[in-house]
C-alpha cells in the first residue's frame, strides 16, 4: 500500500506498459526509424524528468528516458529516449512514435546497440538503436517490459503478459468487476526475442506470473522470483524459482520473507536477493541473502545492518547495492562471504535507476543515478561509485520552496527519524506557523527527499505550512527489526512514535500545536483515520485511500495476501486482531473534521472502506466531505483530478485553520 506524495514513483518506473504479440501489428505509421531530434530544455513551468537510466558497459554512455512534468500532472508527458555523454551532452535523442510512453533502455553486451519498448494505444513495439536511428524489433500485444540482453547479445528477454485486463500492478485502476469472478487472471512470463529475425517464444510457465528475473551467465535460463495465480495478490508468497530455456522450471528456495532483485552470480553458482518485511511490490527493501543456485536453505548475510537494502548487482564477487538509512538513501558494497556492508555512501536524496538505485558500468567502478532533494529537482549524477556528481542542469533554475531540518529522536527506546520541512517565506516575529503532519503510505517504506513541485507539497509550501514527514517504526532506514516492530501493532508504537515526533518537530522551530493538521493515504490513510480516533490534537485532516475496518478490507482488497506477514494469520483465523485495529470500532471519538478522497477504481484501498468512515462520521455529526475520483485507481493520474484534490485539501485545511497567518475562522456540523 505505497504511496509517496503524489504518484508512486517507484513502482510506475520499474513497470512497463504495452500489449504484447508475435504477429505483424505495429504502431500504425509511428514505428518508422526516426533520425537525431533536437533537444528542447525544461520550461520554467515544467520539471524535467528522468526515468531507466542506465550505464553502458564500457561507462562511456547514458541511456534514458526524458520528458517534461507539468505542474499538477499525474506523471511525465510523451517523452523521448536520450543517449547521453558521461559529462551529461546530449549525443542523441529518438522518439520514434508520436503517442508512445518509452520504458527500461538496455544496452547491449558489446555497448554498441540500445533496447528499449515503447507503448501507446494497447500495443507496444520493441526497438532497438544501434545507430541514429530507432528500428522496430517486434510488434507487442499485451504487457511488456524490462528488456534484458542474453550473455551472448543475440537475444533480448521481457516480461510480456498476453491480453491483459488491466496495467501490471495493483496501484494502477481495477479492471471492471463483471462476470464469474476469480476467473482468468492476467499472467506475466518471460518471452525470447531473437535479434537476428524478432521472433518471439514464451519461456516460462503458462499460470506461473513471474515478477522479476535474470539470466543465468552461461545464457541457458533465468532465475525468478514467481507464483501461481493472481499476480497482484501473489507476490508474498512468491517463491525463487529457476527458469530454463526449454521450459523446465525449477523451486531454489521459498524464503519466510517477501523477495526481490534475484541476482546470480557471475560464476553461476549463487543467487542473492533482498529478503524483508515488505508491504507492496516496487517497494522494496530487506537484508542481504544468498542461496546456492541449485537450491537450498538460504542466508541473511547482512544480518543486523542498521540500514534497508534496496537492490542488488553483482560485480565480481561482490555486490553493489543501493541502501536506505534513516531517511537519507545511496550506495554500498556487500561481500555476501564476510558478512558486510561497506562503502556506504548516502545523502539527503533520492537516488534511483532503470533497474534499481544504481546504474553500472561493467566493472562495477563507474557509476551513475537519477538524484534529487529538497532543495535540487531531478538530475542525472554520474561519477566513481562513491562519488558522483551532477551532469545535467535541466532544472536549475527551479527555486527550491523549502528549507529543510533531519529530526531524530527517541521514544519506546527507540531511535526515530523524520524531515521538518518549512517554507522559505519567513514568518513574522513571534508568530508560529500552522503544520501539517504527512504520514506515508507502505508500512514498509520511507519519507526520502524529494524536490517539492508541483504536487501536495508544494501546496502545502505555498499555504504557508510546516510539513513533518516522520518514519516511525515499521518504515525501512533502520535494519528489520525496525521494520518488524510495527507487526499486530498498526497504530501503536508507530503512532507514538510520530506523536513524539510531532513534540520534537515543535521544540525545533515555532510550530502552532493549536493548528495541527493531518494528512495521508493508503496504509498513510488508514493512519490518519486511527489518528484522529485516538487523539483530538488534530484540528483538520485529509485522508486519501484509507482503511476504516480491516475485517472487512480484508474481504474487500484485491491484495489480502499482503496482510498475513503483518497480522499473523488470516481475519477468518484471527478476527480479533483486525477487529482491534480497526479506527471503525472507535470513531465516536472522532471530532477533527475531515476531508475524504479515493479512486473509483481502486483494487488496493476500495471504495467501501472510505464510505464506511464517511457514513460513519456523518451519523455523528463530524464534518466531513468525501469525493470519489472517476476511473482513477490507488495512484491518482489525472492532471485535473489532482489539482482538484491539491485545491480541496488547502481549501479544507484553511476553513478549519485558518491561512498561515491568521486563524480559523468559526464552522461546524457535518456537510449535507
Amino acid at each position: 500500500m505505497v504511496f509517496w506524495w503524489g504518484v508512486d514513483r517507484s513502482k510506475m518506473a520499474r513497470r512497463g506498459v504495452g500489449r504484447w504479440g508475435t504477429g505483424q501489428r505495429f504502431l500504425a505509421a509511428s514505428v518508422a526509424a526516426v533520425g537525431v531530434l533536437a533537444v528542447t530544455g525544461a520550461h520554467a513551468e515544467s520539471l524535467h524528468q528522468y526515468s531507466g537510466l542506465t550505464l553502458s558497459g564500457n561507462g562511456k554512455r547514458l541511456a534514458v528516458v526524458e520528458a517534461d512534468k507539468a505542474e499538477g500532472a499525474g506523471s511525465a508527458g510523451h517523452g523521448a529516449v536520450v543517449v547521453r555523454g558521461t559529462d551529461g551532452t546530449v549525443a542523441l535523442k529518438v522518439d520514434p512514435c508520436d503517442a508512445c510512453r518509452y520504458g527500461n533502455p538496455a544496452w547491449s553486451p558489446d555497448d554498441r546497440t540500445l533496447a528499449f519498448v515503447g507503448s501507446a494505444g494497447g500495443q507496444a513495439v520493441l526497438y532497438l538503436m544501434d545507430g541514429a536511428t530507432a528500428r522496430p524489433l517486434a510488434a507487442i500485444q499485451g504487457l511488456a517490459h524490462t528488456p534484458r540482453w542474453s550473455p551472448d547479445g543475440r537475444e533480448i528477454a521481457l516480461l510480456v503478459t498476453e491480453n491483459a485486463k488491466k496495467e501490471a500492478g495493483a496501484t494502477q485502476a481495477g479492471a471492471r468487476q463483471v462476470g464469474e469472478q476469480g476467473e482468468g487472471d492476467d499472467v506475466q512470463r518471460i518471452a525470447i526475442v531473437t535479434v537476428a529475425s524478432g521472433a518471439v517464444k514464451l519461456v516460462s510457465p503458462a499460470r506461473t506470473y513471474v515478477y522479476e528475473y535474470d539470466w543465468t551467465p552461461d545464457g541457458q535460463g533465468f532465475v525468478a522470483t514467481a507464483a501461481e495465480g493472481n499476480g497482484d495478490n501473489n507476490w508474498w508468497i512468491a517463491s525463487l524459482r529457476a527458469f530454463g530455456r526449454d521450459g523446465s522450471a525449477r523451486v531454489i528456495a521459498s524464503p519466510a520473507t517477501q523477495i526481490a532483485f534475484p541476482r546470480v552470480s557471475p560464476d553461476g553458482k549463487t543467487v542473492a536477493f533482498i529478503g524483508g518485511l515488505m508491504s507492496d511490490f516496487g517497494s522494496f527493501g530487506g537484508d542481504v541473502y544468498t542461496v546456492p543456485f541449485q537450491g537450498g536453505q538460504p542466508k541473511d548475510v547482512t544480518a543486523g545492518y542498521a540500514g534497508t537494502l534496496t537492490s542488488l548487482a553483482w560485480r565480481g564477487n561482490r555486490l553493489v547495492a543501493g541502501v536506505t538509512v534513516g531517511g537519507e538513501t545511496g550506495s554500498a558494497v556487500v561481500d555476501p562471504a564476510k558478512g558486510t556492508v561497506a562503502e556506504v555512501r548516502t545523502a539527503p536524496a533520492t537516488r534511483s535507476a532503470g533497474d534499481g538505485r544504481v546504474a553500472l558500468d561493467r566493472a562495477g567502478t563507474s557509476a551513475a543515478w537519477v538524484a534529487e532533494g529538497f532543495d535540487f529537482g531531478p538530475r542525472i549524477e554520474y561519477g566513481r561509485l562513491g562519488d558522483l556528481a551532477a551532469i545535467t542542469h535541466d532544472n536549475d533554475a527551479l527555486a527550491p520552496l523549502v528549507t529543510v531540518t533531519d529530526l531524530t529522536w527517541k521514544n519506546d527506546g527507540m531511535a526515530v527519524q523524520g524531515w521538518l520541512v518549512t517554507p522559505r517565506t519567513p514568518v513574522a516575529d513571534g508568530a508560529k506557523r500552522p503544520m501539517v503532519v504527512n504520514i506515508h503510505g507502505g508500512p514498509s517504506a520511507a519519507h526520502t527527499p524529494r524536490f517539492v513541485w508541483g504536487d501536495i507539497m508544494a501546496a502545502f509550501a505555498k499555504a504557508g505550512y510546516a510539513v513533518f514527514l516522520p518514519n516511525p517504526r515499521g518504515s525501512f532506514g533502520q535494519g528489520e527489526g525496525f521494520t518488524r516492530a510495527n507487526i499486530r501493532d498498526f497504530g501503536g508504537g508507530d503512532l507514538r512514535d510520530i506523536m513524539t515526533g510531532i513534540d520534537r518537530a515543535e521544540a525545533q522551530a515555532p510550530i502552532d500545536d493549536a493548528r495541527l493538521m493531518i494528512f495521508g493515504r493508503s496504509y498513510g490513510g488508514f493512519m490518519s483515520m486511527w489518528a484522529i480516533t485516538q487523539t483530538q490534537r488534530f484540528k483538520a485532516a485529509a485522508i486519501g485511500a484509507g482503511l476504516s475496518d480491516w475485517y472487512s478490507y480484508y474481504g474487500q482488497n484485491g491484495i489480502d495476501r499482503w496482510m498475513i506477514p503483518f497480522f499473523g494469520a488470516s481475519a477468518y483465523e484471527d478476527p480479533e486482531i483486525y477487529d482491534r485495529l480497526s479506527p471503525i470500532r472507535h470513531v465516536r471519538a472522532v471530532k477533527t473534521p475531515t476531508l475524504l478522497h479515493v479512486g473509483e477504481r481502486d483494487i488496493e484501498t476500495p471504495v467501501m472502506q472510505t464510505r464506511e468512515f464517511w457514513h460513519a462520521l456523518r451519523a455523528l455529526g463530524v464534518e466531513t466531505s468525501f469525493v470519489v475520483y472517476a476511473d482513477e485507481g490507488h495512484v491518482m493520474q489525472k492532471a485535473e483530478n489532482i489539482e482538484d484534490l491539491n485545491r480541496r485539501t488547502i481549501d479544507w485545511f484553511e476553513r478549519h485553520i485558518g491561512t498561515a497567518g491568521g486563524t480559523a475562522g468559526a464552522h461546524g456540523g457535518a456537510q449535507p
